[in-house]
């Protein structure tokens, strides 16, 4: 409802303090900035302001503030102008303003984009709308496929972009000096050296949950994830066998921490028939596994949640992990690799150009005698038809759905507790 009020009954300054004392509850709203100005003139013009006492300046300002709704300081900067120029006039030019480049259709396909692959870093978005328009020649990415990184967070700040998205225990270390060996790996830039880490999916009152192992190559970055019951010898054996088993090319050296789940007779016997050297975490050399557990966040807790998971799904999650999750990782994430920079005075730093974002197949690919570094009856030729068969965007679709599918098997098959009950969906920060 729209109400026209005559104020000019109001002759006095008294009046104005009982009327803002007797409209306490009553809120106003001007109908045009125009208008509105006009009358903030008007006002301070009838009521002579600059030669008021500050006591009866201060109550004209409450009536103005009550009439208008503005602030106290944009009232103050009103009546600063009427000083400065005689007059209260709303300024007609308008701000400048860039031409938009990306269109609500182009803020859809990131939102797309970032549903299926989880929003993921900037550069890894920005080598992913490339590939999708250069690689796999999908049209409708001409525009995104010039976007700069920073630009990708600008418009993850978009209405548009908002309103669509959603945007544990410590390992026990063992005294076993005699398996494995206390030292940081050396790759000499030879793919086949395997960072190893283990995440516990947590525990419902005394029932354990699930563990997931994660194996990370330090060159390539290229990644395997797997699924046990328990990390107890007559589980985990068979499950790094397989997980090995995966990588197209020959592992050199395998690396974890000092928890007991890796520094036993079993997994160094298992090493020691497949040629693998293992070492282990150094003392004091909290960095020397990092490469993956800085990734359990990203991967594990990002797509598998924090939601108890029984025990008895780990065979649905390794066929999960080996089927889809795997191959998504692999063949259509990218990840940043890093640059040593060395100054003058020889300190080294790490960045991460833009030029460097690429998936793992495609920087194990890159490798000067890549060839050479593949497994007996494997070629380029079958891992170029597992790469080029999806798009990154068409693949993570699909990861998704079987994701989706996964979980639902876990609320309604295996009739979990409401409070446990694990998330379709949602969005995790990395």
């Amino acid at each position: 409802m729209t109400i026209i009020m005559n104020d000019s009954h109001i002759v006095s300054i008294t009046q104005m303090r009982e009327f803002v004392k007797g409209s306490q509850d009553i809120t106003f709203k001007a109908i045009s900035r125009k208008q509105t100005y006009q009358w903030i003139d008007t006002i301070v013009t009838r009521f002579r302001y600059v030669t008021l006492r500050k006591k009866d300046k201060t109550a004209i300002k409450d009536y103005l503030m009550k009439m208008t709704g503005y602030s106290d300081a944009q009232i103050t900067r009103l009546i600063a102008r009427k000083k400065k120029c005689g007059r209260i006039v709303a300024d007609s030019t308008g701000r400048h303003k860039f031409p938009r480049k990306y269109t609500a259709k182009d803020i859809a396909l990131l939102i797309e984009t970032d549903t299926v692959h989880d929003c993921i870093a900037g550069p890894a978005t920005k080598k992913i709308v490339e590939r999708e328009y250069m690689v796999y020649g999908k049209k409708a990415y001409h525009r995104l496929k010039n976007i700069s990184v920073s630009h990708i967070y600008n418009l993850r700040k978009t209405r548009q972009y908002r309103s669509q998205t959603m945007i544990f225990k410590k390992t026990k270390a063992v005294k076993a000096p005699d398996i494995g060996v206390q030292q940081k790996p050396q790759t000499y830039g030879k793919p086949g050296y395997l960072r190893v880490d283990t995440v516990h999916q947590g525990d419902c009152g005394k029932k354990k949950g699930v563990y997931h192992i994660n194996m990370v190559d330090e060159v390539t970055q290229w990644e395997v994830m797997g699924a046990v019951e328990t990390i107890s010898e007559r589980y985990l054996e068979p499950l790094l066998r397989a997980l090995i088993k995966q990588y197209p090319f020959i592992i050199f050296g395998f690396h974890s921490d000092n928890g007991s789940e890796y520094i036993n007779r079993i997994v160094a016997n298992l090493l020691n028939k497949l040629l693998i050297k293992q070492t282990k975490s150094r003392t004091r050399h909290c960095n020397d596994n990092a490469l993956v557990e800085g990734r359990n966040g990203s991967r594990v807790r990002k797509h598998m949640a924090h939601a108890y998971i029984p025990q008895v799904a780990a065979p649905q999650i390794n066929r999960f992990y080996q089927t889809y999750f795997n191959v998504y990782l692999n063949y259509h994430r990218p990840c940043g690799y890093a640059t040593t920079i060395t100054d003058k005075r020889g300190k080294q730093t790490k960045i991460y150009p833009y030029s460097q974002y690429q998936t793992p197949y495609e920087r194990f690919k890159s490798l000067k005698y890549a060839d050479k570094y593949l497994k007996r009856g494997m070629t380029f030729a079958k891992l170029d038809v597992i790469a080029s068969t999806h798009s990154d965007n068409e693949f993570a679709k699909i990861m998704q759905k079987a994701k989706a599918e996964l979980f639902l098997n876990f609320n309604h098959k295996l009739q979990l507790p409401t409070s446990y009950a694990i998330p379709i969906s949602g969005s995790y920060d990395d």
